[in-house]
């Protein structure tokens, strides 16, 4: 038995168990000794002729009648009812299942210019850009990715938040195709990405923290370099994903430094992907779908209905009738004089 947490019998719950020590008291009343309140008198040598010339009649071989028992019996249900009131009785309906998002998803999508090299082919077999075909797959992940919140962000020569963890996957949607290439800028700034996305964990509601990382290009010029970045995001649980863009072939400032992309993902426990075409970015995000698959959070709560208010009235009806029954015996003593 918790008196901490309540106790529970069956449907039942105590939220004030504590209480039920007052039951108790009336117990520990009876070993205390009776109080008697002493009173002033005066002795008068001549009481009994006083009593005789009085011209009140004295009554004699007339004692008060005892309490029944049966008030003695209201009186303590009324305090039963009443400690069992302060225990605070409720009653648990059946139990409830919510579920929430289980895991924060962030995905930061490069809007470098090397992201409209159109060099991806869509479902009909037309030629169009990466960011395009990023957006494709992206889109199909808001669809699959149904136990996750999900979050946004953009990044070019610095980088900007563009959606906040939401469980609104059709808003983020939304957010995803307003984004432009370029619209961040035109360089690639890829530790601070990560920077801006650990900041954002921060305030994450779930301990399962996963960052994808889009990319068709190298880091050009971020105040924390992406090794560094990837450090302390390990330090914080944030696991990595980056996905190489493009082909891994090219080179000067649009060559993949899969190098680097490599250890950000040896360092957070993560996994380095590399995406050429439309159907192999599309088998990544199955296979990562497989590493991190779909998480919930259940939450099971019992709707409570508060039921101390049936024993006070109880108590109260009772206390009625203690009272009645309390002036039967005064009244039947009344019509005997009579």
């Amino acid at each position: 038995m918790n008196f901490v947490d309540g106790i529970h019998w069956s449907a039942l719950h105590w939220d004030v168990p504590e209480a039920l020590w007052l039951m108790l008291l009336p117990a520990f009343m009876l070993l205390l000794p009776s109080y008697h309140q002493p009173r002033a008198s005066v002795r008068v040598p001549f009481f009994e002729r006083l009593i005789a010339v009085s011209s009140t009649p004295r009554r004699r071989g007339v004692t008060p009648s005892p309490r029944p028992a049966s008030h003695d019996l209201l009186l303590f249900l009324i305090w039963v009812l009443l400690v069992l009131a302060a225990a605070r009785p409720q009653w648990l309906g059946p139990a409830i299942e919510q579920q929430r998002a289980g895991r924060d998803l962030m995905v930061a999508v490069d809007l470098s210019g090397s992201m409209e090299t159109e060099d991806f082919k869509n479902a009909e077999g037309l030629t169009i850009n990466r960011l395009q075909a990023v957006k494709a797959v992206l889109d199909q992940l808001a669809n699959d990715r149904v136990g996750d919140r999900l979050g946004l962000i953009v990044f070019g020569s610095a980088p900007f938040l563009q959606a906040p963890f939401t469980e609104d996957h059709g808003t983020w949607r939304s957010l995803l195709n307003e984004t432009r290439i370029r619209m961040a800028g035109p360089s690639t700034v890829l530790g601070d990405a990560i920077g801006l996305a650990i900041k954002l964990f921060e305030d994450a509601e779930t301990e399962h923290r996963v960052l994808l990382v889009l990319t068709d290009g190298n880091d050009t010029g971020s105040v924390v370099p992406p090794i560094d970045a990837a450090r302390v995001a390990a330090s914080r649980g944030i696991t990595i994903y980056p996905i190489a863009i493009g082909d891994p072939s090219t080179s000067g400032e649009e060559a993949l430094d899969l190098t680097t992309l490599d250890r950000i993902a040896a360092i957070t426990s993560g996994q380095r992907f590399s995406a050429i075409d439309r159907e192999s970015l599309t088998e990544i995000f199955n296979l990562l779908n497989e590493v991190e698959p779909t998480l919930f959070a259940s939450t099971v709560f019992r709707p409570r209905t508060d039921l101390h208010w049936l024993l006070v009235l109880l108590a109260l009806l009772l206390y009625a009738s203690a009272s009645v029954l309390r002036r039967l015996p005064g009244l039947a003593l009344q019509e005997g004089d009579a």
